[in-house]
């Protein structure tokens, strides 16, 4: 009975050592996945940065020294880390009670922006850019959504993860005529070779987003019509995934190729300045804007001897037909400027970087 007793705890000692190491593997794995993203992102600008910045910046920097500029410390408000895990269902149910009804005699535009990397408050930015913009120009008061990874916001926005993003999109399913209204879905953050969208927010163990996470979810959910903008490098490898009769796809770069913008030193991806500020401003039509933006990104890049992000669209008559009736019954706002909610410290700026030829186009 001894013996029995005693290999019992043996058993008990050695499996409780395996469940230990097997989380320890997991969760070093997720690390380092996450760390390739953001290295990634960073390496394949590294050498073509605009790393002399002004306030309305759109130039990269990777020099290594960005503290100044990085999105602030973990804030004691908001808790320890599995507090704000917890907290997640409260922070989507106040999200999701600003929703307001459709608009019944028209079609809606409902819009859901994630931002997915908190080291960089470039990102936050460019998402609550977006939530003024829609709301105000296009008519979309009280139907976003934002879903933020930023130390900043974290007792006042859900953060951004692939768990929350579901949530968000079956809210506003729930407010929509799924088979008539359009969701814009808007995610910025970095991207890898692999594409895979980076979903950080140390120390928080996020889940990276693949073409396949974001496909599988879309496909899950009721909402026929789909604009999707992804602004991150390399994040034409996800349009093969997401395309579709009813979807229109809009990618800052092409499958194999850095877009440029992001870091501490900027306010705004390039990408995003050019589509969203530039062209949304100047045009009523996603194509019309997406086509500013390209000319744009296509000009900075080569006055600056950036190799060229080639921004890319995929579209289809079924989508463009949808948006056409949206824009009939929109009433269309006046421009709306970018004001970052967190802009960064003035530097002097190059005349040669990106960053100065795109400032001076403002």
């Amino acid at each position: 009975m001894m013996i029995r007793h005693k290999l019992l705890l043996t058993f008990l000692f050695a499996f409780s050592l395996g469940v230990i190491a097997a989380v320890y593997l997991v969760r070093h794995e997720q690390d380092v996945a996450r760390e390739s993203v953001i290295g990634e992102a960073a390496n394949a600008t590294a050498g073509n940065s605009a790393a002399d910045s002004v306030p309305d910046s759109a130039g990269n920097d990777d020099s290594g020294n960005n503290d100044d500029d990085s999105a602030p410390a973990w804030p004691e408000e908001a808790g320890t880390p599995e507090q704000v895990m917890y907290a997640q269902g409260k922070r989507m149910d106040e999200a999701i009670s600003k929703l307001t009804p459709r608009t019944p005699g028209k079609v809606n535009l409902y819009v859901v922006a994630f931002a997915g990397d908190g080291s960089e408050n470039v990102f936050r930015n460019e998402v609550e850019y977006v939530e003024k913009q829609f709301a105000e120009r296009f008519d979309a008061g009280g139907h976003t959504l934002v879903l933020i990874n930023n130390p900043a916001t974290l007792t006042q926005r859900p953060i951004a993860s692939l768990s929350n993003l579901e949530t968000a999109i079956d809210a506003v399913a729930a407010k929509m005529k799924t088979d008539e209204d359009v969701l814009l879905l808007f995610i910025t953050s970095h991207g890898s070779v692999e594409h895979e969208l980076a979903v950080d927010l140390d120390p928080l163990p996020l889940d990276l987003i693949a073409p396949e996470d974001l496909a599988d979810l879309l496909a899950g959910s009721t909402i026929r019509n789909k604009v999707i903008v992804l602004s991150a490098c390399y994040s034409g490898g996800f349009i093969d995934a997401l395309k579709g009769p009813s979807t229109m796809v809009i990618t800052a770069s092409r499958a194999d190729r850095p877009s440029f913008g992001c870091g501490t030193k900027s306010d705004i991806t390039d990408f995003g300045r050019a589509f969203f500020v530039n062209g949304l401003n100047h045009s009523d039509t996603f194509d019309g804007a997406f086509a500013e933006a390209r000319k744009l990104v296509n000009d900075w890049e080569t006055k600056a001897g950036q190799e060229h992000s080639d921004p890319q669209i995929s579209k289809a008559p079924q989508i463009e037909a949808q948006l056409k009736l949206w824009r009939e019954g929109l009433r269309l706002g006046p421009p709306v400027p970018f004001q970052p909610a967190v802009p960064t410290r003035a530097r002097p700026a190059k005349a040669d970087t990106l960053t100065a030829l795109v400032s001076a186009v403002q």
